[in-house]
């Protein structure tokens, strides 16, 4: 089947022989074997069965001549089954070498354009102040604009050239500047980098930075004004704390000498940081945390307290595309009351802060932020979720439409793939039963939103009933003898023999109820994600 959009590889080729995708090839030869003899034709008496038993011995004996092929298995990895084959979805193999030959260099064309891309990265900010005050006086919304924009360029290997510029108007008054800076690359652990600047801030400088030890890296700055001609000396230290968290030192020493310590902590649902800097005439705490609710929202926080500055922001934002996210900020402190509006795409970021009051004053602070947020959460349950359910249900009968012909051809090959395992699944489970092993009483295998529903009793005819498939079977035949399931990490589960994909281009997720020393235990797990049963933390 066609790899997911956006997924990990298919690598269904694994699933067929249920080994992991970094399977040696000894135990390629070994899962051959074992498959090989529950699928060999002339192991099934049932006439009625030998076809389904030679389709599948089929599958078995390609799967293993592709990865027990070193060049093969290399293609595989990296293409799929599109670098094997003509391009049609686990079509035929080609008979024409010159066919093979134009589709590897067809995906050689497309990998040297991701390359150039990859080569040539351009990003940059635009900063449009607007202040209502300013407007209520009669002097135009707008009261300042900025701009920055770079390219980098990699030139080789070792080496990378970045060019930049920025430009800045606030009323009467603008300037500019240009930057240019060279990175080589001194070793593995080691780099120099060259920087040029002219305009708001003429300089010239270096910076060398090295990786001292796995966990610990230091950064060193030299920089010298054009303009008055003061030397400006940086030292910093990062150090990784944990999996999740860093901790940094900052030594600046110059014209304005600080001394800062900082900390980031990234999880896979929030990330938080902070810092503290001390200057000769001044001082700056900062911290903000960021919460993420779903794969397209998140919640954020920040406070910064120091000598200029006194200033709280909370809001959120929301993912529009794979590329593209817009979010929302409400701030309060001593400089007035405002809303940032974001828009990032790729490396390009618009941001336009408003500043509504000068002044604190209480009713007008609670407004500023309960009436965006009520309208929000208003549009939201009225307007915006109806209308992508709308769209997504749409999307999903076009797609059910779409594949129900290849769908209903898979489930029935699965079905068939079950009943060549039914015996050996049966005696697996009866042996289980008997000494208080692994049982798998219930296992669906499906759309992430049926699964959710999974309880609610559903017709035979009912769109959810369509998007998922029972698995128990194939599960039970693939317990091992000593009472344990394995199922590899990054390889996708409708490969395996006995399962399908009920609903292609959907996310699934796996369910599985079992017992073991007479508990009841359940997990579900993605559709990449490894699953190791029995384990405790399952136990109902």
């Amino acid at each position: 089947m066609k790899e997911e959009e956006d997924g990990p590889p298919n690598r269904e080729l694994y699933a067929l022989l249920h080994i992991s995708p970094d399977a040696s090839d000894e135990e390629i030869r070994k899962s051959y074997r074992q498959w090989a003899q529950i699928y060999h034709p002339d192991k099934i008496q049932a006439p009625h069965m030998k076809e389904a038993a030679t389709e599948n011995f089929q599958r078995i004996c390609e799967a293993y001549e592709i990865l027990s092929d070193e060049n093969k298995r290399k293609i595989y990895d990296i293409y799929g089954m599109e670098g094997l084959t003509s391009g049609l979805e686990l079509g035929t193999k080609l008979n024409k070498a010159e066919e093979l030959k134009e589709e590897l260099e067809r995906l050689r064309k497309l990998k040297e354009q991701q390359k150039v891309a990859a080569h040539f990265q351009p990003s940059g900010t635009i900063l449009a102040n607007m202040s209502l005050p300013h407007f209520l006086r009669g002097h135009g919304f707008m009261r300042g604009m900025a701009m920055t924009s770079s390219v980098q360029s990699q030139l080789s290997t070792r080496n990378a050239l970045s060019i930049g510029g920025n430009v800045a108007v606030n009323g009467n008054s603008g300037g500019g500047g240009a930057t240019l800076v060279f990175q080589h690359q001194l070793s593995p652990v080691s780099s120099i980098e060259f920087v040029g600047s002219t305009g708001l801030r003429s300089l010239l400088g270096v910076q060398t930075s090295r990786h001292l030890s796995q966990h610990l890296t230091a950064t060193m700055g030299l920089a010298l004004s054009l303009k008055d001609g003061s030397l400006n000396l940086s030292n910093m230290w990062t150090r990784q704390l944990s999996e999740t968290t860093s901790g940094n030192i900052e030594l600046a020493l110059g014209s304005d000498s600080t001394i800062g310590v900082g900390w980031q902590k990234k999880e896979q649902k929030s990330s938080a940081s902070g810092q503290l800097k001390l200057g000769i005439n001044s001082f700056e705490a900062s911290a903000n945390y960021t919460r993420r609710f779903s794969k397209k929202s998140h919640g954020h926080l920040e406070g910064k307290i120091g000598s200029h500055a006194l200033v709280l922001e909370v809001g959120g934002g929301r993912k529009l595309s794979k590329f593209s996210t817009v979010r929302m900020l409400y701030s309060i402190g001593i400089q007035g009351i405002s809303w940032k509006l974001e828009l990032h795409r790729g490396g390009q970021k618009l941001i336009v802060p408003i500043l509504l009051s000068r002044h604190l004053n209480p009713v007008f602070a609670t407004g500023a932020f309960l009436i965006p947020t009520s309208l929000y959460f208003l549009a939201k349950k009225f307007i915006l979720k109806p209308y992508y359910l709308k769209r997504e249900k749409q999307k999903a009968l076009e797609n059910m439409e779409r594949t129900s012909a290849k769908v209903q051809e898979a489930r029935a090959a699965a079905d068939k793939a079950k009943q060549l395992l039914q015996n050996v699944a049966n005696r697996k489970q009866k042996k289980q039963q008997e000494v208080g092993g692994l049982v798998i009483t219930k296992a669906l295998y499906g759309s992430v939103k049926a699964l959710k529903k999974r309880d609610e009793p559903v017709e035979p005819n009912d769109e959810l009933a369509s998007q998922f498939i029972d698995v128990a079977l194939p599960l039970n035949f693939l317990v091992s003898d000593d009472g344990q399931l394995k199922l590899h990490e990054g390889v996708k589960k409708s490969g395996i023999m006995g399962f399908c994909d009920p609903c292609p281009g959907e996310p699934k997720q796996l369910y599985v109820e079992y017992t073991y020393g007479g508990n009841i235990y359940e997990v579900v797990v993605d559709d990449y994600a490894e699953l190791l049963i029995p384990q405790e933390r399952h136990r109902i």
